[in-house]
């Protein structure tokens, strides 16, 4: 025997390596993480066992996996073996205390993986009974049978250390439970601000309809007519982001959505043709508005208004040159009546007309409006993307 290991073994003699062990239960507590678990028992079983060396060891599946070790000489850190075929699986799988005074006499220990090394004797302990999560092993470099008082402190360590395990488990679900908590928090503020900014938007918006709805209304029948018809055209696209949670929408669906599910048009009478196109929220809301006051003019004065009129409607992208040189992609679209009465420019500029030619100046495109006598057109273009349409 040597001197250290008499030296260990006096130490843990003494009543101080129950203060030792009253110490490393009350680290155990604290302790937050595994790295904490496995510095305490790596720091401390040694001296409260009076022993050569310690492995701190955990289960993973079916294997033993060697993690921590604090020892005279090198013993098995980092390295995995199976659980049957190694003492520290047998103590979990038996959930029971293996201590063996000779290695060498024992059938469970695994000769060949200990002649390397110093050991000649062992204690390894399960880290829980029920169910080990792992298992601590006491190791001397003599032949040695521990008292049942020593075996009584590993064991005592063992257990403060399943209770800081399961801790250190309970702590990371609760630390996951905050999280995901102040997450759906954010998260709910973040939507409580999309809704403000949506709320504010659609009031502006409402508020221009109905201004200038009432600035050209000859009647208060005539004005309950138009906004009323307005507004609904644009409860029908708000409809429709929703339920694409305001995300992209195609333009074609938009354009069956808000013209032709609007009992504007006949069937048949209209004629769009054009590229998958997604527009965001904010030019879906706009091109809603456009297509709904071309329609309703269309019905009233246009080509709807008559039994053989048509309108054809088109669109295309393709690329464009932004002010730095950059390459982009542009919408370029045209509604074209024809087949209806012969058309004269306005006298005045309506809302409508403020409107459409306004549309530009909201997406950063050009709009224009002609009269031919064969029938309007309205030609609009918008850069795709996070500068133009969104």
């Amino acid at each position: 025997m040597t001197s250290s290991s008499m030296e260990l073994i006096a130490r843990a003699d003494r009543t101080g390596s129950w203060q030792f062990l009253l110490d490393a239960i009350e680290r155990l507590s604290l302790g937050r993480r595994m790295e904490d678990v496995v510095q305490v028992v790596r720091d401390h079983a040694r001296i409260v066992a009076g022993a050569d060396g310690v492995c701190f060891v955990l289960r993973e599946g079916d294997r033993c996996h060697y993690v921590e070790e604090n020892a005279i000489g090198p013993l098995w850190k980092g390295r995995k073996f199976p659980m049957s075929a190694c003492i520290s699986g047998w103590a979990m799988l038996n959930r029971a205390t293996a201590v063996v005074p000779d290695i060498y006499a024992d059938p469970r220990i695994p000769h060949d993986a200990y002649r390397p090394t110093f050991v000649q004797s062992l204690v390894m302990v399960p880290v829980r009974r029920q169910d080990p999560l792992g298992a601590i092993g006491i190791y001397w470099s003599f032949r040695h049978t521990p008292d049942e008082d020593r075996i009584l402190r590993i064991e005592s360590l063992a257990r403060a250390t399943a209770t800081a395990l399961e801790n250190v488990g309970l702590y990371a679900s609760l630390q996951a439970e905050l999280d995901h908590a102040r997450e759906q928090a954010a998260q709910m503020q973040r939507l409580v601000n999309e809704i403000n900014h949506r709320v504010k938007n659609t009031l502006a918006v409402v508020q221009g309809i109905c201004m200038h709805s009432l600035r050209g209304a000859q009647s208060l029948e005539g004005f309950a007519e138009s906004f009323t018809g307005r507004i609904l055209g644009l409860s029908r696209v708000h409809d429709l982001l929703n339920e694409r949670t305001w995300g992209g929408v195609e333009l074609r669906e938009l354009v069956e959505h808000v013209v032709e599910n609007g009992g504007t048009a006949a069937a048949g009478r209209l004629q769009a043709d054009g590229a998958a196109v997604s527009l965001p929220p904010k030019a879906a809301i706009a091109l809603a508005m456009a297509l709904q006051e071309l329609a309703a003019n269309a019905h009233a004065h246009g080509a709807w208004s008559v039994p053989d009129g048509k309108v054809q409607l088109t669109w295309r992208t393709g690329p464009a040159a932004k002010p730095d040189g950059a390459a982009s992609e542009r919408l370029e679209l045209l509604w074209r009546e024809q087949d209806g009465p012969q058309v004269r420019a306005p006298a005045r500029r309506g809302f409508g007309t403020r409107l459409l030619s306004g549309l530009a100046d909201q997406l950063g495109g050009e709009a224009a409006l002609d009269y031919p006598a064969e029938g309007l057109r309205y030609r609009f273009s918008m850069p795709l993307g996070a500068s133009g349409a969104d």
